[in-house]
């Protein structure tokens, strides 16, 4: 489905991001993995060629837009293009709001929101003559808010916005703006939840299970797609119809 398309994932080094890797290379696109160190990022390198992949790992600061730009110019310099770019990256807080700091506020702002600016409008640049995808990561909590830790739910309206917003106006370039929203899902933090704080959330959603992070990977691949050439400025939820 995404045959020799070049693709970019900030966070792709575990849960739904290497999912969302590990997908679209199954899909013979060419993906360049980000992530937050070094480490993680070899070590997610070094994973997927266990696997028989090749895939270029890089680690810039996402909310520097002169380390976005170094970043992005590796990758067209070695791939030649860039088709589709996933704004996965984030951090979640469950913070309460009597004790939040401004420490906490701008860890939220720069990498939930400031960092899918930097990441995109870099991307634009090298989109505007072929046309792309930009394709970026929200949650359920964007619709439906949640009781603790504020700006994690306020970060994701923010990228809700940019998505309806960026999709009317680079649509004159033939580039597809759009958004997940994954409901609960089965990343390690998920995992290590005990029993009496995961089964009434799965009770709260009709299909009775939590999600996969292959779930959310697969709505990732059919957007990135071109059997979604006519969609765009959409928030896809991906979350079996969990009840808010």
């Amino acid at each position: 489905m995404l045959d020799k398309k070049v693709v970019i994932v900030t966070g792709g080094t575990r849960g739904i991001g290497y999912s969302i890797v590990k997908k679209f290379l199954e899909n013979k696109a060419e993906v360049i993995l980000f992530g937050s160190r070094e480490e993680s990022v070899n070590k997610a390198v070094a994973s997927l060629k266990e696997e028989g992949y090749e895939v270029m790992g890089l680690y810039p600061n996402l909310s520097s837009l002169e380390e976005v730009k170094v970043a992005f110019e590796k990758v067209v310099e070695k791939y030649g293009k860039l088709d589709v770019l996933i704004n996965n990256a984030g951090v979640s807080s469950s913070m309460p709001f009597d004790k939040y700091t401004e420490d906490e506020y701008n860890k939220l702002v720069d990498l939930n929101i400031k960092a899918v600016y930097n990441c995109s409008k870099v991307a634009v640049e090298y989109m505007k003559e072929n046309g792309g995808a930009i394709l970026n990561t929200s949650s359920m909590v964007s619709i439906y808010g949640q009781p603790s830790g504020v700006m994690y739910p306020a970060s994701k309206y923010a990228v809700n916005g940019m998505t309806k917003s960026l999709a009317r106006e680079l649509g004159k370039y033939n580039i597809r703006v759009n958004a997940v929203a994954p409901g609960i899902t089965e990343t390690d933090m998920v995992k290590n939840l005990p029993k009496e704080i995961i089964e009434p959330l799965i009770k709260t959603i009709p299909l009775g299970r939590v999600g996969k992070p292959e779930d959310i990977a697969n709505a990732f691949l059919f957007l990135a797609s071109d059997m979604a050439s006519y969609v765009t400025g959409e928030i896809l939820s991906v979350d079996g119809a969990a009840m808010n």
